[in-house]
């Protein structure tokens, strides 16, 4: 795990470990063995420590913190580094990440190539890097910079690890024969002040002040997640205590957050995105027996927000992009805000922006010859139809046909195609380019090769593509509409939009559920329920205001509409904006009075309603339709639902996602809320508790993990 070899008086200290030489206790083992045969080596005079297959390392193996520890600990394994008399050399190609950073820190230089990847993901995890990250790297280039790292848990360049001061070198040459080089260049010099452990912190002005407005800052940004601020609390320590005492307050804060639910559920959530990737279909056909098609071009029909966004994610992975757009007005438009789009993420990038990747066209036959399609119009069944109608008559034989469909029925727009087998949703959510998710809909006739086509495409694109059945809202939007439906109702019974979302945002949501309305415009869902005859001329006559379909209905969204209020867009909505398409929202008299008037003309007392009850209320609902939407087949498992619900729906990762979190609450408990408030509302026939909520009970409530073991004898309409 860990080879040794001697170069020209060098010892050469090779990591084995594919993929990414973790730091398991195998490869610990081969560091201590080597690095102790290395120093005691008179012919020795230098020691290169590099990773095999282009990886320096990925840091610790994760799988390990299921269980008892084994094996060297490692933070004695890097003080031994340091300590060395030998000057050590870290060669990073690839990869220095959490552990494998730690160890390079040990080292008493750092030579980096120029692509590689430097961090300390930890805090993604619920932790802090425990082997003297914390204490060194401040010690290193100095707090600033060491906080904006260990809080954000970002992966930095090269040459920005070079400007930070992190990597004495970076080149573009073979990076071990550099290494190599410098090590012989090094010999016999004096390391003491190269031991990070032995320097005090650069100094820094105000440092309490500092310190005081980080905390602030990463307090505001975590919602509640205890990592970052455990994190800050350790550089503190790197900055006011010696090193010996601040690695036992490194550790202290360690062993608070090692064995917290936190750090469980950030942990199931990076097991979930590799266990997601891993679809299969009820005919056998599975994510490593398939083989995709190639697309080297694509089509985007539609060119309004998300068609735009849905263009730059394929010119930014590579793809050449025909984007179509009827309207010439759309299209000059879309022109100009796509290329300003490519520039600035270019930028960002520090690479040249993909223009030549895209050409417009204000003609569908423009779509000819490509390879995938991908249709994004407006929201409209008819519409579609007609769209899919031109692009089967257009398109190649073989050309896959995508919709952005965000709920409608994948299989009915299949049905006006030459081969409905190449048909597949891929629902986007906005914006398309930023964000990470996406529901690959297959629909019962969707081919493996289809379905194989668009995973593979999300991931080139860098989403978390998560195959979901065909089913009105799929998985995310199915499960949400019971969660907004409950946030009115509770309106309608007492509690204003800045109650409910002040308790969903200290939950961990970015936005409560009326701010995201006020966002995303709160004529979108009115359009929805119009054409589902829920509100609007299409309702039978003689309907009561608040029933639809013998269930409990209530129409404040519609009626907050029919007066103009909007949200952002119109400067009202649920809240109150400084301006049209404002982003500051302040709470409404002129709202709280139309509540008020709305409960007197239907006869309903407002009551206290507590934080609890919100929160049980939202949530509950959501999570029981999350058992059904399994119950049905159309997940796979928990990790499916919990991936789109962190990636794309805002839960915070630090809660794992709505069936994590369901577990961490206990399955009992949850069950029996849902029957409290299914009897106390049995006109909401969702509240009435899932039966695959009761049989894991039944069964013992086993851990999110196991859930499988009860899904896989349902049927799967994946």
């Amino acid at each position: 795990m860990a080879h040794y070899t001697r170069i020209s008086g060098v010892a050469l200290i090779t990591l084995r470990n594919p993929p990414v030489n973790a730091l398991s206790a195998a490869v610990r083992h081969g560091i201590t063995t080597t690095v102790k045969k290395a120093l005691s080596d008179p012919d020795v005079t230098s020691i290169v420590i590099c990773g095999e297959n282009g990886k320096f390392c990925g840091g610790a193996d994760i799988r390990e913190f299921a269980g008892p520890m084994s094996g060297p600990p490692l933070i004695p394994m890097i003080h031994a580094i340091e300590a060395g008399d030998k000057p050590m050399v870290a060669a990073i190609d690839g990869v220095a990440l959490g552990g494998g950073l730690e160890l390079a820190l040990g080292c008493h230089y750092r030579i980096a190539h120029s692509k590689a990847k430097l961090g300390l993901p930890e805090v993604t995890l619920g932790l802090l890097p425990a082997a003297g990250g914390t204490q060194r790297l401040p010690r290193l280039i100095g707090l600033p910079g060491a906080l904006d790292l260990i809080t954000t848990g970002r992966h930095v360049t090269a040459d920005e690890a070079l400007k930070l001061g992190i990597v004495d070198q970076v080149t573009d040459q073979n990076v071990l024969e550099v290494a190599l080089s410098f090590a012989k260049s090094v010999e016999g010099k004096s390391i003491h002040e190269r031991r990070l452990s032995t320097r005090p912190c650069p100094s820094t002005p105000d440092l309490d002040a500092l310190l005081e407005g980080v905390m602030a800052r990463v307090r505001q940004q975590a919602r509640g997640a205890m990592a970052p601020v455990a994190c800050v609390q350790a550089v503190r320590a790197a900055a006011t205590l010696p090193y010996p005492k601040g690695m036992d307050k490194e550790r202290d804060l360690m062993a608070t957050l090692f064995n917290s639910g936190q750090a469980r559920a950030l942990q199931y959530c990076f097991f979930a995105q590799r266990v997601v990737g891993k679809w299969s279909l009820p005919s056998g056909a599975r994510w490593d027996n398939c083989e995709a098609i190639p697309v080297q071009k694509a089509a985007v029909i539609g060119l309004g927000t998300m068609g735009r966004g849905i263009t730059v994610a394929l010119a930014q992975a590579g793809v050449s992009v025909v984007a179509v757009e009827t309207q010439e007005r759309q299209l000059a438009e879309a022109r100009k805000a796509v290329s300003a789009m490519l520039e600035r993420g270019a930028q960002r990038r520090g690479l040249a922006p993909p223009l030549h990747l895209v050409s417009y066209s204000a003609d569908i036959q423009a779509v000819a010859d490509v390879d995938l399609v991908i249709e994004a119009v407006f929201e409209d069944m008819a519409l579609k139809e007609q769209v899919f109608k031109q692009l089967s008559a257009q398109c190649k034989p073989d050309t896959l046909l995508c919709s952005n469909t965000s709920g409608l029925d994948v299989d009915r727009l299949a049905s006006h195609t030459r081969r409905p087998e190449l048909v597949v949703g891929m629902h986007f959510f906005a914006p398309a380019h930023v964000m990470k998710l996406l529901e690959v809909v297959c629909g019962p006739r969707s081919s493996p090769q289809a379905v194989a086509t668009a995973m593979h495409l999300g991931k080139r694109m860098g989403k978390v593509s998560v195959a979901v059945g065909n089913c009105p809202g799929f998985v995310g939007n199915r499960m949400l509409k019971p969660y907004l439906e409950q946030a009115n109702f509770l309106l309608e019974e007492g509690a204003t939009p800045e109650q409910v979302d002040q308790v969903l945002e200290e939950f961990g949501f970015a936005m409560g559920v009326f701010r995201m309305s006020d966002l995303s415009g709160l004529d979108v869902g009115w359009r929805v329920r119009k054409e589902a005859r829920q509100t609007g001329p299409g309702v039978a006559p003689g309907q009561p205001a608040r029933v639809r379909h013998g269930r409990r209905y209530s129409p404040l969204a519609d009626l907050i509409c029919e007066q103009g209020r909007f949200g952002q867009k119109t400067g009202k909505g649920w809240y109150r904006y400084d301006k049209p398409a404002g982003r500051l929202a302040t709470p409404d008299p002129w709202l709280h009075s139309f509540l008020e008037e709305y409960r007197a003309r239907h006869s309903l007392a407002a009551r206290r309603i507590d934080h609890q009850e919100v929160l049980e209320r939202c949530l509950y609902a959501m999570i029981n339709e999350g058992f059904r939407i399994l119950e049905d087949g159309m997940a796979a498992g928990p990790e499916d639902i919990d991936a789109i619900y962190v990636s794309g729906y805002g839960w915070p990762r630090h809660r794992g996602g709505p069936m994590f979190y369901a577990g961490m609450v206990g399955l009992p408990r949850v069950l029996e809320r849902l029957e409290h408030y299914h009897q106390a509302h049995p006109d909401v026939p969702y509240l009435e508790p899932a039966n695959l909520l009761r049989k894991l009970v039944a069964g013992g409530s086993p851990p999110v993990e196991k859930w499988r073991e009860t899904i896989k004898r349902l049927h799967s309409h994946l």
